[in-house]
């Protein structure tokens, strides 16, 4: 008669990996006005990789000075921040640019290009400041790939004059995304651009998230918003899943 094998157990599955972003009861005072005012009142937020994530409210609600302190351009008054399985809630300056620089891409309403420099350069400068000295060769590589990414590959060699304001804002998320960064924050980026060249602005960042990339959208735009995998809302200081209501 033959002994069967010895049982082995399965392997344990791997574990998840942590969030890209966790924030648990975010507040913020604003301060230097009349009186100071709170502005987040204990925000939650999760994002993981791949998440595309929209945020509304109205001017002067808040979004902003969120995705500021999501970026470290800013310290939360209370609350914690991690950061995959880090906490980063009072992380200092000096450590905190290191952080925005290979972990975070930025794009604004406003394109920020140097007029005098081409297509190709004003992304490759994200390159320059942001990953120390790379051969030439895998510099210019990395560039083009991150032009042709949003589609504007065969305009790398125009300068802002010459782009119209959809295109001037690619090469700013082209800018962005060249240090593969893993969370993409984007505030209000369709603001100065007509409908159609928005829808297509707002397609080339939902992109991202197809190779893994966390999007935190900041917009007024209803359209652009329901576009991405989650819909926020942002008033009285606290996050809440749009069309959910308010209790008093």
């Amino acid at each position: 008669m033959t002994t069967p094998p010895p049982f082995v157990p399965p392997p344990p599955p791997p574990a998840a990996a942590p969030p890209l972003i966790h924030l648990t009861g975010l507040t913020k005072t604003l301060k230097g006005q009349d009186e100071p005012r709170a502005i987040l009142a204990g925000v939650d937020l999760t994002v993981h990789a791949g998440d595309s994530v929209a945020i509304l409210g109205r001017s002067g609600s808040g979004k902003s000075t969120l995705l500021s302190l999501i970026g470290l351009f800013d310290r939360p008054d209370g609350g914690r921040y991690l950061l995959g399985d880090r906490d980063i809630t009072k992380i200092p300056e000096r450590k905190a640019a290191a952080l925005r620089s290979a972990e975070f891409g930025f794009v604004f309403q406003r394109f920020f290009l140097l007029k005098h420099l081409t297509a190709a350069q004003n992304v490759a400068m994200a390159l320059v400041n942001g990953q120390g000295w790379l051969p030439r060769r895998k510099r210019k590589a990395k560039v083009l790939a991150a032009l042709d990414r949003v589609g504007i590959g065969h305009l790398a060699k125009h300068k802002p004059p010459r782009l119209s304001g959809g295109e001037q804002q690619r090469v700013a998320i082209a800018r962005a995304l060249v240090r593969e960064p893993r969370i993409l924050l984007a505030d209000e980026p369709t603001g100065a651009l007509d409908t159609e060249t928005g829808n297509l602005v707002v397609e080339v960042l939902r992109q991202a998230t197809d190779v893994g990339c966390g999007l935190v959208l900041v917009t007024h735009d209803h359209d652009h918003a329901a576009k991405m995998g989650r819909v926020l809302h942002l008033s009285d200081g606290l996050l809440r899943p749009a069309g959910q209501p308010v209790v008093a």
